[in-house]
């Protein structure tokens, strides 16, 4: 998807009105955007490979994987691969376990990702962690990537908070009581807040 979601406009605006830091934040990286995927199987094994590793490592074990799968990330390609060849990629034996895990849940559609759309980011977060391996920041960026849900707050996410901490001048960790300020000001558009934060701190778009 190369526009950015229907909401972006309207919370650049309401966010600038409220909070200087990020409207210069947002005036620097005005013509960028949270780039979506239509593709729930392919979000969630990209959000499997990145998990507890620098964003660089996770590319990199990315373009392995793509390439062990012949570039089709489906759940039959991932069920058929073999262990072995998953782990020359680059990826443990935790994370490949989880990716068939999840190409079995999607492929007898025990997982329904059109269930999704009818629920709130809470009971979506307990759906989409029903699934082993799928934490609540993996939920969470699925819900922003895939979903484009607009207010979702990865707290646990250390770009997120390390941006806030050098955004903000605040000490890193950031303290509970300012992340909970932070997270007032920005609230109906936290999505948004979270990625012109991360665009601060990397000139790559994060994207799963």
């Amino acid at each position: 998807m190369n526009r950015p979601p229907k909401y972006w406009h309207k919370a650049k605006k309401i966010l600038s009105r409220r909070d200087p830091v990020l409207r210069r934040i947002i005036k620097k990286y005005n013509k960028g955007f949270l780039t979506t995927r239509n593709k729930p199987f392919f979000s969630l094994c990209r959000t499997i490979v990145g998990q507890q590793i620098s964003v660089k490592a996770a590319d990199s074990i990315w373009k392995k994987f793509e390439i062990k799968c012949k570039k089709k990330i489906t759940p039959k390609v991932v069920i058929n691969l073999h262990s072995r060849s998953l782990k020359s990629a680059g990826l443990s034996r935790q994370k490949i376990s989880y990716l068939k895990n999840i190409a079995k849940n999607f492929q007898n559609k025990s997982f329904n990702v059109y269930d999704l759309q009818k629920i709130d980011d809470e009971k979506a977060i307990e759906y989409i962690t029903r699934l082993k391996g799928l934490g609540v920041w993996s939920a969470q960026m699925f819900l922003m990537f895939n979903l484009n849900r607009p207010d979702i707050f990865p707290i646990k996410d250390i770009g997120l908070i390390r941006a806030i901490s050098k955004n903000y001048k605040v000490s890193y960790p950031p303290s509970k009581r300012f992340l909970e300020k932070i997270s007032k000001v920005h609230l109906g558009y936290r999505t948004v807040f979270t990625w012109y934060m991360w665009r601060s701190i990397d000139p790559t778009d994060v994207e799963y």
